[in-house]
């Protein structure tokens, strides 16, 4: 019987829909959840930032972990840890034992979204056949995560995450171990690859300094949209259902991603992307009515990161050595953070001097800068390898 639940279908769906709504539960009202607590704005940049950086310390060992070793044996005992740090979330109101708990969470989930994106490149099933159960289990758990918080309590969110995480490790358990996997430390050609290759790799070291400005602006907008759409009188229950149907509307870019993913060159994606995002902010700067903050909400919030999370894959693959693929998407994840960190900061600062208007000016002119970045960096197609057909 476990052999055919092993690398089947539905151990696949397990892991993808489970880790993704267990992601949702855990993180999309942070910013309501703490703000109702009576902390202020700059607390709860100061709560997220801490999460950011316990991630950028992290994510490069996760990374080399998983290239070395057994993936489902890492992921199993990381999942294991998160429900620890779900637990002392719910029971303490002390933000520096929240700041604690939030980021051992984060760090976990932030660090293993490379091996998760690993997993569904290299499974027996196209790319979007099992990444469209990670969308509609971050909806679900969005939606559930609003549901339960107006109509059980607050503190329930945390242990339904660690219900959901438990169905996740049943999941990862069920999943093939990776042939690629094991201890050599050479690439296809040969050589030694390690540090040295990712900081003589140009391309790659630019790469990594747009992802700083890009990611910043776009996970500062994650963390404060539902905060903005509350001030906006907005209840919580609604906020959550607008977040949960703009994750679904990802749902075609993820199934039909093989349409496009491997036919425009990486470049054309990434300015389409920047794009959107920055319409996005210049409707939240705007005094516009909040039917069109909804709007831009349902069409761009989850569909331009959906999209960049397969973009990221499909440029750091045509960048790096295969032999330490999971290792440089996990360094990616630590620029991320890093420029999270350092966007969290100056947002919380913001907020606390001004207006989500002056927040989302802030944010829209960090897009413009990255589009004219674009323009100057030198990106391979990356269509060689068809990796979502």
């Amino acid at each position: 019987m476990f052999q055919r639940y092993q690398n089947s279908y539905f151990a696949y769906f397990l892991m993808y829909n489970f880790y993704f709504l267990s992601w949702a539960l855990f993180s999309t009202l942070i910013s309501v959840y703490l703000l109702d607590l009576g902390f202020r704005a700059s607390q709860v940049s100061m709560v997220v930032s801490v999460s950011f950086l316990a991630s950028m310390v992290t994510q490069p060992l996760i990374g080399y972990l998983n290239d070395r070793f057994d993936s489902r044996f890492v992921t199993t005992i990381l999942f294991g840890v998160t429900i620890l740090g779900s637990l002392l979330m719910m029971s303490t109101r002390n933000i520096w034992w929240i700041t604690l708990a939030y980021s051992l969470v984060l760090l976990i989930v932030n660090g293993t979204v490379p091996i998760m994106e690993k997993l569904a490149v290299s499974s027996p099933f196209s790319y979007g056949k099992i990444r469209i159960w990670g969308t509609i289990g971050f909806a679900l758990g969005t939606q559930i995560s609003g549901f339960i918080y107006d109509a059980i309590s607050p503190q329930a969110i945390f242990m339904a995450f660690i219900l959901t995480m438990i169905l996740t490790i049943l999941g990862t358990l069920g999943t093939e171990k990776s042939q690629e996997q094991g201890p050599s430390t050479k690439g296809e050609d040969g050589r030694k690859v390690g540090l040295r290759t990712f900081l003589g790799n140009r391309k790659f070291l630019g790469y990594l300094l747009l992802v700083f400005l890009f990611s910043g602006a776009n996970n500062t907008g994650h963390t404060y949209i539902p905060a903005m759409l509350n001030q906006e009188r907005m209840a919580v229950g609604l906020v959550t259902t607008v977040i949960s149907i703009s994750v679904i509307c990802e749902s075609p870019v993820t199934l039909f991603s093989n349409r496009f993913m491997d036919r425009l060159t990486s470049k054309t994606i990434f300015t389409a992307v920047i794009i959107l995002i920055g319409l996005q902010y210049l409707v939240y700067w705007l005094p516009l009515d909040l039917t069109y903050k909804v709007l831009v909400t349902l069409l761009f919030k989850h569909t331009t990161g959906m999209v960049f999370i397969m973009l990221n894959m499909k440029i750091v693959n045509s960048l790096v050595d295969k032999a330490v693929l999971i290792t440089a998407l996990s360094l990616v994840q630590t620029i991320r953070s890093l420029g999270s960190i350092t966007f969290q900061n100056i947002s919380g600062f913001i907020l606390d001097h001004s207006s989500y208007n002056a927040l989302f000016f802030f944010l829209l002119m960090t897009m413009v800068l990255s589009f004219i970045f674009l323009q100057f960096l030198r990106l391979p197609n990356g269509n060689e390898e068809a990796l979502f057909r």
